[in-house]
């Protein structure tokens, strides 16, 4: 089997991962991939969707899976349905659910999906009196377009709301993404990351996970593209994933249909819950990433199956069975992320003799090269230390623990994944 994987991050590691740990003989190929990535599977690199098609068709690619949003807003998918080839993800219309703010929230309001109160313009005036006749702060001000999970700033003030809405479109903040901004009402209440496997008839709901955006323990600091996450969370009731499903999934199924943009696919709900009712706060079309790290471990039933019924619409046939253990995973960093970029540091991983580590843990590469063999982090969210157990407790423990035998330059962390749980 054949296996051709989109992406470069943790995600993607830890998805071939997966698919190893099943079956050691697949064939796991990564455009581009990591430095880590060829322990599990061999790197290309074309950038041309077109001669990607080539290739795929040329090393017979059974299945294709797309890890990261851009290629799935570029239409990637659709290009390779188009020549007969088996893709994971969603088609260049329903991608627009990520791809653009404002079609997404005009899609919940259209189909009476509960989400916060907004506007969406690129109008100044509009914008600052929308934010004057708000009752409270703080506000929500996001930028359009695709900002890798950092497009969102949470205002403190109605003037603060106003500058940043204004920085973004005249894109001193977010470039081309903030064209257009929405604004919105700040729900209080708890998040959840939820995750349903859809085809174009089925779909299969995974546990839900919370992550930490935050980059400073306490929830401080500016958001991230996420610092570590645990699963499944004991905040959630049978009441709040059947409400879920209800009053959010089959609803925007449903729309997207109507819309002729069938959603195929991952479909990540950012839900908050407020009272014991989720809203959605945004919708992704692939894998949240720390969240994929920390789900896909706890998967009892084949993965790659997951997959592969979801790309060629068997989905109905598929039955998930997922482990009764926890998982946490703790992402490490480069010293200034958020801020900036880091110089290339060499990592060094103790020899560990701990088999409670060896047989509970792992690490999910992202950001790093390989030079003469070693690795090196390149900056940003460098990789994870992934850790399970049969409680939160103890899964966050080993996570920690596989923290401390590695090390590079600058290395950092937060101490308090799952907080909310513990």
């Amino acid at each position: 089997m054949n296996i051709l994987i989109l992406g470069s991050g943790g995600r993607e590691y830890s998805i071939a991962k997966a698919l190893k740990d099943e079956n050691k003989k697949f064939n796991i190929f990564f455009n581009p991939g990591n430095g880590a990535t060829t322990n599990l599977g061999q790197n290309i690199k074309i950038d041309d969707y077109g001669k990607l098609v080539l290739w795929a068709k040329k090393n017979q690619i059974n299945l294709t899976i797309v890890g990261p949003e851009q290629p799935l807003v570029d239409g990637v998918c659709d290009i390779f349905r188009k020549n007969g080839l088996n893709i994971f993800g969603p088609n260049k219309l329903p991608a627009q659910l990520e791809g653009s703010k404002a079609y997404m929230k005009n899609i919940l309001k259209k189909y009476n999906i509960p989400t916060a109160k907004f506007i969406e313009s690129n109008n100044l005036q509009d914008i600052n009196n929308f934010i004057d006749n708000m009752a409270n702060t703080p506000i929500v001000v996001k930028a359009d377009g695709l900002c890798g999970g950092k497009g969102v700033i949470i205002a403190t003030s109605k003037q603060q709301a106003k500058d940043e809405a204004k920085n973004m479109l005249i894109g001193k903040s977010f470039g081309e993404a903030g064209n257009k901004v929405i604004i919105e009402e700040f729900l209080d209440g708890f998040e959840l990351s939820v995750f349903a496997i859809c085809d174009e008839n089925s779909y299969v709901v995974l546990p839900a996970a919370q992550d930490h955006k935050r980059v400073g323990d306490g929830d401080t600091g500016p958001n991230t593209g996420g610092m570590g996450a645990y699963c499944p969370t004991p905040l959630v009731t049978q009441d709040i994933y059947n409400k879920i499903e209800k009053n959010i999934l089959n609803p925007t199924i449903e729309g997207m249909k109507k819309e002729k943009a069938v959603f195929t696919g991952v479909l990540f709900m950012g839900i908050m819950v407020v009272s014991k009712e989720p809203v959605v706060l945004e919708y992704n079309v692939r894998f949240g990433d720390p969240e994929c790290e920390t789900i896909l471990p706890l998967i009892n039933s084949s993965v790659f199956d997951l997959f592969y019924k979801a790309a060629t619409n068997s989905l109905n046939t598929y039955k998930l069975q997922m482990s009764k253990k926890f998982c946490v995973s703790v992402v490490m960093t480069s010293e200034n992320y958020p801020y900036k970029k880091d110089k290339a540091t060499q990592i060094i991983i103790d020899k560990i003799h701990d088999k409670t580590i060896i047989n509970n843990s792992h690490i999910s590469y992202a950001s790093v090269t390989k030079n003469d063999g070693e690795l090196f982090a390149t900056g940003g969210r460098v990789l994870l230390c992934v850790g399970t157990a049969t409680n939160i407790k103890e899964a966050r423990d080993v996570a920690y623990k596989l923290c401390g035998q590695v090390h590079f330059a600058g290395k950092k962390i937060r101490t308090d994944i799952a907080y909310q749980a513990i």
